[in-house]
C-alpha cells in the first residue's frame, strides 16, 4: 500500500527545496556540455570516421581477389547436312587473382593513411575551435553581466544624487541646474540600460546554442586574483611553436606529402604490373559437337601488363600532379605565416592585457578617491554636482573596462596556446579554477535615501497624469510626487543635520561579477 504523503510531509518537502542551493555554470561544464551538443564538431568526427573507411577501400587493392561466374545458355544450332538441334550448355567457374607488383596501389594505400592523419587533425582543430568559442561565449556574457549590474549600480547613485539635488535646492542651498543635471545623466542611464539587457539576452542565447541547454547564473572570477604571464615568456618561442605545432600547419604538412605521393603515384603508371591468376571451371555440352561432354579445368598463371601507349594521359596527370604539390607547398609557407602573426598578436595582446589589468586596478583606486573627494567637496559646498557625477561615471567605467580586460587577458591567453597547437582540457581547467560561485552582495547604504526612478517624459501629444511634474522639473515643496518620480524631500534643518537625518552621498558600486540582492 502507497504512502499517502500528509501536510507536514509536503512542507518540509518545500522547505528543503526552497533551501537547496543553485549552483552556477563554470567553464568547464560549459565545454563539456558543448563538446556533446556543438554541430561543428560533430561534423568532424562524422568525417573522420568516413575517411579511416578508405584504409580498407585502399588496402583492397593489394589483395587478393576472387570471383565466381555462372553462365546457362539454351543454343539453337541449324546446318545444311541436319536438322535444327536444340541444346542447353552451362559453365561454372572460379577466378582468382593476386596483385604481385601494382605500385600504384601500394602508394594509394599510403595516401589513405595519410588522409585519415589529415582529418585527425581536423578533429583536433575544431575541438581546439569549440573551446575558443565557448570561452569566449562565457566571458561575453559575464562582461554582459557586469556591464548591465554597472549601470544600475550607477542608475541607483544617481538617484541619491538627484534626491540630494532635490533636498538642497528647498532648502535653498543649490540651483535647480544640480537637478536638471542629475536628471539628465538617470535618463541617459536608463537608455544605456535597456541597450545593455538586450545585448545581455543575445549574449545568454549565443552561449545556450553552444552548450545545448538554458543557461542561469555563470561561475564569475574570483575576487582579488592575479593573472600570469605567458610560459615561456619570451616571444620568440611561441613563434617558433606556432610555426611548426599549429594545427593548421600540421594539417598542410601532411596535405603536401599527400600531395608528393600523388606525382610518384601517377608516374607509376608507366611501370608494368604482374598479378598471379586463377581459374577453375566446370563446362557441360560446351559446344555442338560435343553434346553430352562434360569438362572440368584449372588454371595458373602470372600475368604480365605493360602500359605502352595510353595518349600522353600519364605525363599530363604527373605534370597535374607537380603543380598541385607546388601550390601545396606555396599554402604550407603562407599559413606558417599565418601561424606566426597569431601567435604574436595573441602574445602581444596578452602581455598588454595583464599591463592594462594592472592600469585599470590603479585607475580604480584612484577612480574611488576622486569620487570620495567629490562627494565631500559638494558636501561643504566647494564642488557642484556635475563633478560628483562625472566622478560616478569615471568609477563606473573603470570597473568596467578593468572586468573586460581581465576576461581579453584571459581570452588571449588561450587563443596563445592554440597558435601552438597546445590548447587543451587542462588550460579549460587552469582558467576554471580562477572562477567561483557567485557571492550575493548586500546594498550599502550611503546615508542618503534612494530616489525611485524619475517617470519618463510622456509621449507626444500625451498630457501627463494630474499631479506628475515633468521630467527634469522640481515637485512643489510637500506635495506627494506620483509614482515613479524622484520623491520631494523635507528641507533639512539649519546649522547642521541632527542624528540620523540622512546625508547626501553616493553608494560605491558593488565589483563586477557580483550579484546585488536587497536586504
Amino acid at each position: 500500500m502507497r504512502a499517502i504523503p500528509t501536510p507536514k510531509t509536503l512542507i518540509a518537502a518545500l522547505c528543503l527545496s526552497a533551501a537547496a542551493p543553485s549552483f552556477a555554470l563554470d567553464l568547464m561544464q560549459a565545454w563539456k556540455a558543448a563538446l556533446a551538443n556543438d554541430a561543428q564538431l560533430a561534423s568532424a568526427r562524422a568525417q573522420l570516421q568516413a575517411t579511416r573507411e578508405r584504409v580498407p577501400q585502399a588496402r583492397a587493392g593489394l589483395l587478393p581477389s576472387v570471383s565466381a561466374t555462372a553462365a546457362m545458355n539454351r543454343n539453337a544450332i541449324d546446318t545444311n547436312v541436319t536438322s535444327t538441334r536444340h541444346y542447353t550448355s552451362e559453365s561454372y567457374g572460379i577466378q582468382a587473382a593476386y596483385p604481385l607488383l601494382r605500385l600504384q596501389n601500394v602508394e594509394a594505400f599510403e595516401q589513405s593513411k595519410l588522409a585519415v592523419a589529415v582529418d585527425e587533425t581536423q578533429l583536433e582543430q575544431a575541438n581546439q575551435d569549440l573551446t575558443l568559442r565557448v570561452s569566449q561565449a562565457y566571458f561575453d556574457l559575464l562582461a554582459a553581466q557586469d556591464n548591465i549590474e554597472t549601470i544600475r549600480a550607477q542608475m541607483r547613485a544617481i538617484s541619491e544624487q538627484l534626491a540630494a539635488a532635490i533636498r538642497n535646492f528647498e532648502v535653498g542651498t543649490a540651483t535647480i541646474t544640480d537637478q536638471q543635471e542629475a536628471q539628465a545623466r538617470y535618463d541617459l542611464a536608463v537608455a544605456q540600460e535597456i541597450a545593455a539587457g538586450n545585448e545581455l539576452e543575445v549574449r545568454r542565447a549565443a552561449l545556450a546554442q553552444l552548450i545545448g541547454q538554458p543557461v542561469g547564473e555563470l561561475n564569475v572570477l574570483r575576487p582579488g586574483l592575479t593573472l600570469e604571464g605567458p610560459q615561456p615568456a619570451r616571444e620568440s618561442d611561441w613563434i617558433d611553436n606556432a610555426r611548426e605545432s599549429n594545427l593548421l600547419v600540421q594539417q598542410q604538412r601532411v596535405v603536401t606529402e599527400i600531395a608528393r605521393r600523388e606525382i610518384e603515384r601517377q608516374r607509376y603508371g608507366h611501370y608494368p604490373t604482374v598479378d598471379v591468376v586463377g581459374l577453375v571451371g566446370r563446362n557441360e555440352n560446351p559446344a555442338f559437337n560435343q553434346l553430352g561432354v562434360r569438362s572440368h579445368n584449372a588454371v595458373v598463371g602470372v600475368q604480365l601488363s605493360i602500359p605502352l601507349y595510353v595518349g600522353g594521359a600519364i605525363d599530363a596527370a604527373v605534370r597535374e600532379a607537380a603543380a598541385t604539390h607546388s601550390r601545396s607547398l606555396s599554402d604550407l609557407e603562407n599559413l606558417r605565416r599565418v601561424a606566426e602573426q597569431s601567435a604574436r598578436q595573441a602574445y602581444l595582446g596578452l602581455n598588454s592585457g595583464l599591463a592594462q589589468v594592472r592600469a585599470l586596478e590603479a585607475a580604480e583606486r584612484s577612480s574611488r578617491l576622486a569620487l570620495d573627494s567629490n562627494l565631500l567637496g559638494y558636501q561643504v559646498g566647494v564642488r557642484i554636482n556635475i563633478d560628483v557625477l562625472n566622478a560616478q561615471q569615471q568609477l563606473f567605467t573603470t570597473q568596467r573596462d578593468l572586468a573586460r580586460a581581465r576576461y581579453d587577458a584571459l581570452l588571449n591567453g588561450l587563443r596563445l596556446k592554440s597558435t601552438a597547437g597546445a590548447l587543451g582540457e587542462g588550460d579549460v581547467g587552469r582558467v576554471n579554477a580562477l572562477l567561483a560561485p557567485p557571492q550575493p552582495r548586500r546594498e550599502e547604504s550611503s546615508g542618503a535615501t534612494p530616489a525611485p526612478a524619475p517617470s519618463p517624459a510622456p509621449a507626444p501629444g500625451v498630457a501627463p497624469a494630474p499631479g506628475t511634474p515633468a521630467p527634469g522639473s522640481v515637485p512643489a515643496p510637500g506635495s506627494v510626487p506620483a509614482p515613479g518620480s524622484a520623491p520631494s524631500m523635507q528641507p533639512a534643518p539649519q546649522g547642521g543635520s541632527k542624528a540620523g537625518t540622512p546625508v547626501p552621498g553616493l553608494r560605491v558600486p558593488p565589483q563586477p561579477g557580483s550579484r546585488v540582492t536587497k536586504p
